[in-house]
């Protein structure tokens, strides 16, 4: 089976080049992925936190508009309780003109209640401003005018002047459990190993056929969504260089994301061996490559160990699609480039669609 690929970023700070040439240094990577026909590009949202340079998602991604030519845009995940219904839908509409239809909306509610808290929002609001949000969205994107009663917005016949470029308008995409994600028929993006990938492929599925005939699904458009789970990725000639290498930026990787309140106790060792972190761990796992290598949430190696994995995944899971993040903790920008074009010239196309 044919896998699409993609790119994940946190788009984290790095404290070896100044931030303006950070952000050159990334649009030349996403420049350079568009180049080896990369499918989408999905940029995370965090706030007042080195996790995460690109805070408004849409001003790099319009950035990236310009530096890219079939690259897909997107965000995963624009949190949508951050964020403005009428604001959502303008700036939307602008960068699928700007990108001449290539954004892909990454939606979702925000996991880190601090977040929510500095925008003035008990977290236990979270849910139902998502609903809202992305109601108002579906409404407003496909319709001349918007029209809403909710508990945090409404509407009445509010004049919507700006169009998207794609019709009726860009793809949804969601990260995290499947229920809400094959309600609405979006894209899906998994978080775990191969295991875990194909389980969930089949809940999605399932659940999908289900829902088919729903009303008011955001992605009815989308007659086959791409399903798939992302994997930091690091490419080097050899397995000892790409892991002596990866160690290094891992580390600062747990550090970045262990601001956002992930920070925990070290990983349980069963009596069996099996190694588990603990809840509260999160995806930087305290920094222990090991143990994310384990856990299949970092993919390691020479081009050859990499391959073989990619061909697993796309032979075991069911999913059309895989995820990379390729520049993470503190990878250098030469680091990344060359994992980069290690990946494309020798992992792509032992699996990429005819």
């Amino acid at each position: 089976m044919g896998i699409q690929f993609g790119i994940f970023d946190h788009l984290e700070r790095r404290r070896d080049v100044a931030l303006d040439q950070q952000y050159e240094e990334r649009l030349a990577l996403l420049a350079r992925a568009d180049e080896h026909g990369f499918y989408a590009y999905h940029l995370a949202e965090h706030h007042q936190s080195a996790l995460c340079m690109a805070p408004s998602q849409n001003v790099f991604l319009a950035a990236a508009a310009r530096h890219t030519r079939r690259l897909k845009l997107g965000t995963a995940v624009m949190i949508l309780p951050f964020h403005h219904p009428l604001r959502l839908i303008e700036e939307i509409c602008m960068l699928d003109q700007l990108s001449s239809g290539r954004l892909q909306v990454g939606v979702g509610r925000g996991i880190t209640a601090i977040e929510h808290n500095w925008w003035g929002h008990p977290p236990e609001e979270a849910q139902g401003r998502f609903e809202e949000t992305l109601e108002c969205l579906r409404l407003g994107l496909g319709g001349d005018t918007l029209s809403f009663r909710g508990k945090y917005f409404q509407f009445d016949e509010v004049a919507i002047e700006l169009r998207p470029k794609q019709t009726p308008y860009p793809p949804f995409w969601y990260a995290g459990s499947p229920e809400l994600a094959a309600q609405h028929g979006m894209h899906y993006l998994i978080g775990g190993g191969i295991e875990r990938t194909a389980a969930r492929v089949v809940e999605y599925n399932a659940l999908r056929e289900a829902a088919s005939g729903a009303p008011n699904r955001v992605n009815g458009h989308i007659a086959a969504p791409l399903v798939g789970s992302s994997r930091h990725v690091f490419v080097a000639d050899t397995d000892a260089e790409a892991e002596r290498i990866a160690r290094r930026a891992f580390r600062v990787y747990a550090g970045n994301f262990a601001k956002r309140g992930w920070a925990g106790p070290g990983p349980e060792t069963r009596p069996d061996g099996t190694v588990v972190p603990l809840p509260g761990k999160g995806p930087g796992m305290g920094g222990d490559l090991d143990l994310a290598m384990k856990v299949e949430a970092a993919l390691v190696g020479s081009p050859a160990t990499v391959r073989a994995y990619v061909q697993a995944y796309a032979a075991q899971t069911g999913a059309n699609y895989f995820v990379g993040a390729f520049q993470w903790g503190d990878l250098t920008h030469a680091e990344a480039m060359r994992s980069l074009d290690l990946f494309a010239a020798e992992v792509m196309p032992a699996v990429s669609p005819a």
